[in-house]
């Protein structure tokens, strides 16, 4: 996430896809992930049913993008979705992959085989990560609360759903023989179960960024995690080889891949760049172009010569649920796209004047549908608006699809209202989904209405580089 309200622009932060990344290696299941209620500890749920099941090819690879020997099979991009595409998971020979949406949802393409999903259960908190079995006939899904769901020959080893966590998990890795996983939480903290082994953790120590992935080496005795920032955490047998934690990055880091042999790992950057090192070949990436959309994470190839980057707002994404904000959210989400008007200048948009325009953009879409609101460019005149006119919120009470979240310490100045988000989605754990207009990753002054999360409004400053002080209602 950037900021804007005529704020100093920033790197894109851990938002968007802190909770997008699980990879493994060798012959092990890769996948990526960033979700409704989890699956109860000590059970695993039954096949649910398959109707978000899609074996289509799509005329481009859009919302999939593939580089070296990655091939493109399909994605949904004629489907439209309630919650958006949050995570991937490639078949052992790489001619397939499915992605997942963050209410369980599964897509399958190529010769991946659908196994189930959790599209059609009552989730508890939205499903951030999934992993795939060594022989592809199963896959794991994880929530944001570390409930796990397992299907096709994927076994329930445990999980952390009705526990207590210090930090939401962002991501799994699962053992090479697929009889164990492990989850990561932003906080550094690791969750092992089956035969995952516990080799250390960052949980309880100071971390720069928050977590953001993991992967696990070929043998499963040990494992790397990624900070948004780039930096890289190594424990077990898993070599350094290298990070990006002191490099000043155009955009925050949205997951990691490693190579067959474990000695080299690639790191996506939520603005397309791809970082290689140790034996990591570099294959090319979606930097440096102006109309461009976040990338969630990154998959490897079974070979280790190519790689999927995963683009979710590619995605036609509705967020249909019921309630007095559903319109808000349809007008919003209508404009989810790249940077609506960089041909005109720097940050051109149609919302407004040629200049920052998160505001802008939120005070359009509750015009838009008739809230008397004047079209703000500063974000501490929605605070103030909704405090004469209507409500304001903390970000603890009870929060509503339609919404806005006021991102910074308070409404006085550029310096401290930096960002605003129209909320999309609400998840029973209170998680939530934004769509945010000028928002990263694109070059500076060329930005894009994108999704944000989900993520738990506490967390905001943990997941997003700042917290919220307060949520205005329209």
């Amino acid at each position: 996430m950037r900021r804007c309200g005529r704020a100093a622009v920033v790197s894109v932060g851990a938002g968007l896809l802190l909770v997008l990344t699980a990879v493994t290696a060798g012959a092990a299941p890769i996948g990526v992930g960033i979700v409704h209620r989890a699956a109860p500890t000590g059970s695993s749920p039954a096949a649910a049913p398959a109707s978000r099941a899609v074996h289509a090819a799509a005329a481009s690879n859009a919302g999939v993008l593939v580089y070296g020997d990655a091939r493109f099979f399909g994605s949904p991009t004629t489907v439209s979705l309630s919650a958006p595409v949050v995570g991937m998971a490639s078949t052992p020979d790489g001619g397939g992959y499915w992605l997942v949406a963050a209410d369980g949802g599964v897509f399958s393409y190529g010769d991946a085989v659908q196994h189930g999903s959790a599209g059609g259960i009552d989730l508890y908190a939205p499903i951030v990560a999934m992993a795939s079995t060594p022989d592809g006939g199963g896959y794991w899904l994880v929530a944001l609360d570390g409930g796990i769901f397992a299907f096709g020959d994927a076994v329930f080893y445990g999980s952390m759903g009705g526990r207590p966590l210090a930090s939401p998990i962002v991501g799994m890795t699962s053992t090479p023989d697929g009889k164990g996983y492990w989850f990561v939480a932003a906080d550094g903290g690791i969750f092992a179960f089956g035969d995952a082994v516990f080799y250390g953790s960052m949980g309880g120590r100071p971390l720069m960024s928050a977590i953001v992935g993991m992967a696990a080496t070929a043998d499963a005795k040990g494992y790397w995690m990624v900070g948004a920032d780039g930096g890289m955490f190594s424990f077990g047998d898993a070599a350094y080889e290298g990070s990006e934690g002191s490099a000043n990055l155009p955009a925050s880091v949205a997951g990691m891949a490693v190579t067959p042999d474990g000695k080299g790992y690639w790191l996506a950057g939520s603005g397309g760049a791809v970082y290689a090192f140790g034996d990591a070949g570099s294959y090319g990436g979606d930097d440096g172009v102006v109309a461009q959309m976040p990338i969630a994470g990154i998959v490897a190839t079974p070979s280790g010569h190519g790689y999927w980057l995963l683009e979710p707002d590619a995605f036609p994404t509705t967020f249909s649920h019921p309630g007095t904000g559903s319109k808000i959210v349809s007008i919003a989400a209508s404009q989810i796209a790249t940077n609506p008007d960089a041909s005109q200048g720097l940050f051109c948009n149609p919302y407004g004047p040629c200049e920052e325009w998160c505001a802008l953009f939120a005070s359009w879409a509750w015009e838009a549908v008739g809230v008397a609101i004047p079209k703000y460019p500063f974000v501490g005149d929605i605070y103030t608006w909704a405090a004469a006119n209507t409500h304001v919120l903390s970000a603890t009470q009870v929060l509503q699809p339609g919404d806005a979240v006021l991102y910074g310490t308070g409404p006085s100045s550029t310096a401290t209202a930096v960002h605003v988000g129209i909320i999309a989605q609400v998840w029973p754990d209170g998680a939530i989904d934004t769509i945010e207009g000028d928002s990263g990753p694109g070059p500076y002054g060329y930005y894009s209405v994108t999704v944000n999360g989900p993520y738990l409004p506490s967390h905001s400053k943990e997941y997003n580089g700042v917290g919220i002080f307060a949520v205005a209602v329209p």
